[in-house]
């Protein structure tokens, strides 16, 4: 659940699945020393679009009724219909790719337990390019701010893909990528930490046109809204294909070790824990144990704001720390071929 948003307010596509009913009832249906009682309104599970013309909704159980009171921006004229759990919204007007859209709407259950909604789900983008995360820096400095590079590996159309600090189920910060046309080879720019100038724009054309600290005049730059600079020694960076869907790549990042502490394996903290085992189970960063330990992650330890965090070129993506490296000083290069140099104390 996007924590910025009112506590009612979804933000869910197709693959996400989350389900956190208002009202706890365990395996035998006590709720409050009730027995049998059903107190709980439908919960969302899964959302977005299904197709340009229609959005998919799922739910923890069969619905009864429902009203959809509106759609923002509109759509034309929207028909709603129920096969049990599963909605599916149909609209007049095809979706823009990557657009963001509220659904707002009312569900109930045949019990009469309700629920008022607030859903945000993405316009049906068919053509995101496949992309990997190929360098980072997260010990920036004053004059060379925190920066993640993308290379895109084929042409399509960035609509609607996220860059999460963090994953889609817990982050801190996240950039959702407006409509681009790009082609295999380029390289993404994303400023986590921009200062707020005029000339941090968004690169969707012109690759000349964004101006502020580290903008490459080759590369498209963009710019985290109020990125506050990612977390220096612990943490993870994950790529989707849209805010709650398809994960396409991933990075553990971590100067901890088992012996750390003894709690969280390490980690030093519940919230890299679990963003660890999230992108584990997702398949998008695998190491030598399972679970995860820090020492299964990118040591950032060597790194500096011009000693970046690189793929190195014969990576086979193996979605691991093997596919990393640290860079001599002064051999970060964003925007261009990462160097294959190492860094040696």
């Amino acid at each position: 659940m996007d924590k910025h948003l009112l506590l009612l307010t979804v933000l869910v596509s197709l693959s996400w699945t989350c389900c956190t009913p208002f009202i706890d009832i365990d395996e035998t249906g006590e709720v409050f020393g009730l027995t049998g009682a059903d107190l709980a309104p439908p919960v969302l599970t899964t959302a977005g679009a299904l197709d340009e013309n229609s959005f998919a909704l799922e739910f923890s159980e069969d619905v009864y009724e429902v009203s959809l009171e509106g759609i923002v921006p509109p759509l034309g004229e929207a028909s709603v219909e129920i096969v049990s759990a599963f909605l599916t919204i149909h609209t007049e007007e095809i979706q823009l790719p990557g657009k963001e859209y509220a659904l707002d709407l009312r569900v109930k259950d045949r019990a009469g337990n309700s629920q008022q909604l607030l859903v945000r789900c993405y316009g049906h983008n068919p053509r995101v390019p496949g992309m990997l995360i190929n360098e980072f820096t997260t010990r920036g400095s004053s004059t060379h701010p925190d920066m993640i590079e993308l290379l895109v590996l084929e042409e399509g159309n960035l609509a609607g893909a996220c860059l999460y600090e963090g994953t889609s189920e817990d982050w801190e910060q996240r950039i959702v990528f407006p409509a681009c046309e790009v082609q295999s080879g380029e390289f993404l720019l994303v400023h986590f930490k921009p200062q707020g100038l005029p000339e941090e724009q968004n690169e969707t054309e012109d690759t000349g046109l964004s101006g502020g600290l580290d903008a490459s005049p080759d590369a498209r730059d963009f710019w985290v809204d109020q990125g506050s600079g990612l977390s220096g020694n612990n943490g993870v960076i994950s790529l989707y294909r849209d805010p709650f869907g398809e994960i396409m790549d991933a990075v553990l990042y971590s100067n901890r070790t088992s012996a750390s502490d003894e709690d969280y394996r390490g980690f030093g903290s519940a919230k890299v824990l679990l963003r660890a085992d999230h992108i584990s189970d997702l398949g998008a960063w695998t190491g030598e144990s399972l679970p995860l330990c820090p020492e299964d992650a990118v040591n950032p330890e060597e790194s500096t704001a011009t000693r970046s965090l690189c793929r190195t070129s014969d990576s086979q993506d193996s979605n691991s720390r093997r596919d990393w490296h640290t860079v001599p000083t002064g051999a970060y290069s964003f925007g261009a071929i990462n160097s294959d140099e190492l860094y040696e104390p």
